[in-house]
């Protein structure tokens, strides 16, 4: 990877054109981006000790190979999502019997994963599937589009995912910015896309995953697994909290909360994220009163702001009963 970013950064620095890619890729994922999936991490093209993705945001880490496309949760990851070959080609290699959420093996690092030759010195490989899920073997010809197996978090992964990597002779190289590891304006909508992805993937900086009511500050393993937010809970509840669950929030984004009620609203809250995270949660609430809730519908709602910017935002709703 390191080599590819200094070469590109040469070649472009000398005028050369970029080069037409003969790979064109779909996504790698059974799902709709920005709602049942999204993307974690992108390709590194930082060559420091620190990191960037190709846009010159957070949204990767230092040596980061690949494009990471997670779904939100465990839940959504046992309810059985595709992990699909974004191009044609032949599987020369694959690897199944990883356990998921097992301690990291050293050389299994990608966990269960299938590599897909396409010919003139590409490939794709995908890791950390579920074990078991495999369902391709060595020498077969895949289409684009055909199941692989399912997303999983086996080897050296923190989430449900799965890695795509994709190289040119034996070189990492990023599908969203190939030619270049200085490309901070490719998120513009204005600014000519060079990538080998067909259908345009959108860049999101950061946003929400999940978000519910709870009577307590949840734990956050339970939010990870799949938490769920109730369609009622009793009048006599200690505590209505409103939770976040977010990926990619920055130091200084904030998290804007408001709950309202039968009488109007009961809290509005700003919370100011202090850290760079690549996955985290936040919470806010009020403790019941004496008297108990007012029997009837609820809505809570957040947004994620970076400056005067909306990355993401969502409602939940509940209704209070006897």
């Amino acid at each position: 990877m390191r080599l590819i970013s200094t070469l590109t950064r040469a070649l472009c620095g000398a005028g050369f054109a970029l080069p037409a890619w003969a790979l064109d890729l779909a996504l790698p994922v059974d799902c709709t981006l920005g709602e049942t999936c999204y993307i974690q991490q992108y390709f590194d093209h930082d060559p420091s000790a620190a990191w960037g993705d190709f846009t010159c945001g957070t949204l990767a880490y230092d040596g980061h190979d690949g494009t990471d496309f997670a779904v939100p949760t465990r839940a959504a990851m046992e309810s059985g999502v595709a992990v699909l070959a974004s191009a044609a080609g032949t599987v020369a290699g694959i690897r199944d019997g990883v356990e998921d959420f097992a301690p990291k093996v050293d050389g299994k690092e990608c966990g269960n994963g299938v590599v897909i030759d396409h010919g003139g010195g590409w490939q794709t490989q995908y890791c950390h599937m579920r074990m078991g899920s495999v369902r391709v073997k060595v020498g077969d010809a895949v289409d684009q589009g055909t199941p692989l197996g399912l997303i999983g978090q086996s080897g050296m992964a923190e989430f449900p995912h799965v890695h795509l990597a994709v190289r040119k002779d034996g070189v990492e190289v990023d599908p969203f910015a190939p030619s270049t590891s200085n490309t901070c304006d490719m998120s513009r909508a204005d600014v000519a896309r060079d990538d080998l992805w067909g259908p345009q993937i959108t860049y999101q900086a950061g946003g929400i995953i999940g978000a519910g009511f709870a009577t307590a500050v949840p734990e956050f393993e339970a939010i990870k697994s799949g938490l769920s937010s109730p369609a009622s809970l009793p009048a006599a509840s200690p505590a209505l909290v409103l939770w976040v669950y977010l990926f990619g929030a920055k130091a200084g984004d904030a998290m804007v909360f408001e709950i309202s009620g039968p009488a109007g609203r009961i809290m509005a809250e700003r919370v100011v994220i202090e850290k760079n995270q690549a996955l985290l949660f936040r919470a806010v609430g009020r403790k019941m009163r004496a008297t108990g809730w007012p029997e009837g519908a609820y809505a809570g709602t957040a947004r994620l702001m970076r400056g005067a910017s909306e990355l993401g935002s969502t409602a939940v709703t509940l209704t209070i009963t006897p």
